[in-house]
């Protein structure tokens, strides 16, 4: 699931909740850090004085990545999304996919050249 930042203040939930996602203690992930528990707490809850490197190691160990999109335009992920809401219930999307269609023409059979123009090898 994407999570849109809009304000520097929507980081630290959202650190917050990555890191309990992962299952450590903000001293387990300052171990991992190389920092003490305090510098970490400190991270997380003023994330936006800590530094862009600093950020993205710390996402980076707890399996988060940072994409940048360009404002007003959907995530490939909400694009998904809203294709799937648009198109209705899934019972409805199976309907639609499995009801048959109109009939495909068939394409022509293919014609062997008479036997006298045929190359003999």
């Amino acid at each position: 699931m994407d999570y849109p930042i809009r304000s520097l203040q929507q980081l630290r939930p959202i650190l917050v909740g990555f890191r309990k996602q992962a299952g450590l203690s903000q001293q387990a992930l300052a171990e991992q850090l190389g920092i003490t528990q305090q510098s970490y707490a400190q991270i997380e809850a003023n994330p936006a004085s800590t530094s862009v490197e600093r950020l993205y190691t710390v996402l980076r160990l707890l399996g988060a990545e940072l994409l940048l999109s360009p404002a007003g335009q959907p995530s490939p992920d909400a694009a998904i999304e809203q294709e799937a809401t648009d198109a209705g219930p899934p019972a409805a999307r199976l309907a639609r996919q499995s009801a048959p269609g109109p009939a495909r023409p068939e394409a022509p059979a293919r014609q062997e050249p008479p036997p006298s123009a045929r190359e003999r090898w």
